[in-house]
């Protein structure tokens, strides 16, 4: 792949706000000069996108780097000087700061590096043209691998050699896919898609945790469900996780959620045995327990009255119910009965039982399984109401069954 000219700018955008903001000023400054914005930053700036983390590349080396932001008063971090890498920690900002690097040996995700200071060489060791492009603190962006047509095209393209840059790391595979959920538009590049259906035997190495981020990433994306298709289609999706099969559940449920949910689309993706899912993707126990609490959750009957809808939504807990109540509307659910039980299990957020356990020991009673028998059943009387009992009426009748 031929490159730019690293030197000349191919584009110009006006400084962006976080560009100006005081901590990322007095990095640059620090740095004399040498250093651009590259990566994420770059790229969803260009695309008029929320930035999250802000990296620096610089001609720079490390140890330079460190002696610079120490005589400005900053603290400096050695995060990865082995690689180049320094994080500088200006609240409320952490910016990461690699010095220019081309590989000379690659151990699958790890490498040797050497240093450099020729720009056009350090892209070419990335993954994306679209990550690929650097943007100066006048705004200038420096293209030298013909990244920012790729961008403007929605075109997700490996810099260089496809199943290269994948054998340096396979995370790469997911990667592509991810980024092709947020990013791309139109046919998704075929020479991309080859080489991870080449390689794709090879995921099983990854380690759970590192799939998760990238997965759970491409999930939240407005729709995977087109990404989705791909991976099956390329046999990627299969090796990942076998039992995310069900593409229609998931696009049902997508056409039904305010706002996107990792986890409950996972459990809309999965055709069983979530157990197994959570495992390969070494999920924390927080989101495991939840993934299989979907998959165990009893079906609702979406038909029934309002004051069974309170009850089942005051066992289950708002969030199970809300999720429980959209993965089986999923499958053939009307959109205003969905809202109208959403807006209802909402409400229930805020009902509280009005005893406590101390109200039944104030009526003499000694401490012991009793109190938690009376307490139930007094919680079972105020369910079966509606909840309308307030705390005086639920005294009274606590009373009445202590007899």
């Amino acid at each position: 792949m031929p490159a730019n000219d690293a030197e000349a700018p191919a584009w110009r955008i006006v400084p962006q706000p976080w560009m100006e903001e005081p901590p990322v000023r007095a990095v640059l400054a620090a740095l004399g000069g040498a250093g651009r914005f590259v990566g994420g930053c770059v790229r969803d700036a260009l695309l008029g996108r929320v930035i999250g983390d802000i990296d620096l590349a610089t001609p720079l080396p490390p140890g330079e780097v460190m002696r610079r932001l120490a005589a400005a008063a900053i603290k400096a971090v050695p995060t990865g000087l082995a690689h180049g890498t320094v994080t500088a920690v200006v609240p409320p900002r952490r910016l990461e700061i690699t010095t220019l690097r081309r590989d000379v040996e690659t151990f699958g995700r790890h490498a040797r590096v050497a240093f450099t200071v020729d720009w056009a060489e350090d892209a070419m060791r990335r993954d994306f043209t679209m990550n690929a492009l650097f943007l100066d603190a006048e705004g200038n962006v420096f293209d030298p691998v013909h990244g920012l047509s790729d961008l403007q095209a929605g075109r997700v393209r490996f810099v260089g050699d496809a199943a290269t840059r994948i054998r340096e790391d396979l995370l790469r595979i997911l990667r592509f896919y991810r980024f092709q959920a947020h990013y791309g538009r139109g046919e998704a590049d075929r020479a991309a898609r080859d080489a991870c259906r080449a390689l794709a035997s090879l995921l099983p190495n990854l380690s759970g945790e590192r799939v998760a981020g990238e997965f759970l990433k491409l999930l939240v994306a407005a729709d995977p469900v087109p990404t989705l298709r791909l991976m099956q289609q390329d046999g990627v999706l299969g090796v990942l996780l076998p039992q995310a099969r069900r593409l229609e559940r998931l696009e049902g449920l997508i056409r039904l959620e305010e706002a996107p949910d990792a986890i409950r689309r996972l459990a809309a993706l999965l055709a069983g045995d979530a157990a197994s899912a959570a495992e390969r993707l070494k999920l924390s126990a927080a989101d495991r327990d939840r993934l299989l609490a979907l998959e165990a959750a009893p079906p609702l009957d979406l038909a029934a009255d309002d004051r069974t809808q309170r009850r089942l939504a005051w066992r289950f807990g708002a969030e199970l119910y809300c999720d429980a109540v959209l993965l089986i509307a999923a499958e053939g659910g009307d959109a205003a009965r969905v809202r109208h039980l959403l807006a209802l299990a909402e409400a229930c957020r805020t009902l509280r039982f009005p005893l406590q356990g101390r109200d039944v020991t104030a009526l003499g009673l000694p401490a012991g399984p009793e109190i938690g028998r009376l307490l139930k059943e007094v919680e079972e009387w105020w369910i079966a109401g509606d909840f309308q009992a307030d705390r005086r009426a639920a005294l009274v009748e606590l009373k009445r069954r202590a007899g």
